[in-house]
């Protein structure tokens, strides 16, 4: 018995330094992404990450078009694009007068249509799987130097703002009467989001990407009313879903970035049902309660 526990759980991050590389990059991710995703659900903000995640896909394109698996150019052309989506959108909604996230729509399904043209045009249907679903078992070091500096920027930029972010994402009105910071805040909250969705997209594509944090997220939310709480609850659903979701990818052969959204999906199922805030279960029991 401890054997079979001891090869399936830890014997190939023990063995393999391409395992280890990607439960290292994963766990990374989880120290921010989850976080990045409750003031996303929040804010209301769930399907915006989605459209994010996508936008950034044209600046991968053209960062492997120019200058091929280089790791810092494509990161950085991401950047780019998913910096230039998020201002485009808010420049149109604000002259339209239309919602933000109707625009964002636009510019999203644009970038996205581009980056699938670019990528079909100048590359291969195995570098298009590349970029959506991502490729965990090719991490290198460059890789994970460039996830923990962009996790580290993201919560180092979070502590400075994260007090008026709270204020803005439960009470925007409140936040504006008393301060001018408001759309620095949600400004800044963007650019971190793009940030966290460029770098989980080097690991598992950007069409999983946002799932590390939006189900967290709401996951966590289950559980807590607390904020503390629920980030600390999301981490940790986090961590042990992606270390979960890479053995089974590895024992199995199945696609990993998959593998570890259904093992979120199922934490999610979980807690739905027997969430202490909300879950199936304990509002039937608090409804017996005033019933009788």
């Amino acid at each position: 018995m401890l054997d079979t526990l001891y090869n399936f759980f830890i014997f190939p991050i023990s063995e393999y330094e391409f395992m280890q590389k990607a439960i290292v990059s994963l766990l990374i991710l989880s120290l921010i992404s989850p976080i990045t995703g409750i003031f996303l659900v929040l804010r209301k903000l769930s399907l915006s990450g989605d459209a994010i995640s996508h936008a950034i896909l044209p600046g991968a394109a053209i960062g492997f078009l120019l200058f091929g698996l280089s790791v810092f150019a494509i990161t950085i052309c991401s950047l780019i694009a998913g910096i230039i989506v998020i201002a485009s959108s808010a420049i149109f909604s604000r002259i339209s007068k239309n919602p933000e996230d109707s625009s964002l729509a636009v510019f999203y399904l644009l970038s996205l249509a581009l980056g699938v043209l670019i990528i079909s045009i100048s590359g291969s249907n195995l570098d298009l799987l590349h970029f959506l679903f991502g490729s965990i078992f090719a991490i290198t070091d460059e890789i994970l130097i460039t996830l923990a500096t962009i996790t580290i920027f993201c919560l180092f930029v979070l502590a400075i703002i994260i007090r008026p972010l709270i204020i803005d994402s439960m009470d925007p009105l409140f936040l504006t009467s008393v301060s001018k910071a408001g759309p620095f805040v949600h400004l800044a909250f963007m650019v971190i989001t793009v940030m966290n969705l460029v770098a989980s997209f080097q690991a598992i594509g950007t069409l999983m990407a946002v799932g590390l944090m939006i189900i967290p997220a709401t996951i966590a939310k289950f559980w807590s009313y607390k904020l503390n709480i629920i980030i600390l609850i999301a981490i940790i659903v986090t961590m042990i879903s992606v270390y979960i979701g890479v053995l089974l990818s590895f024992h199995f052969n199945y696609p990993s970035s998959p593998c570890i959204i259904l093992i979120l999906v199922f934490w999610y199922l979980v807690s739905f049902i027997f969430g202490i805030n909300n879950g199936v279960i304990w509002n039937f029991i608090k409804t017996k309660h005033l019933e009788a």
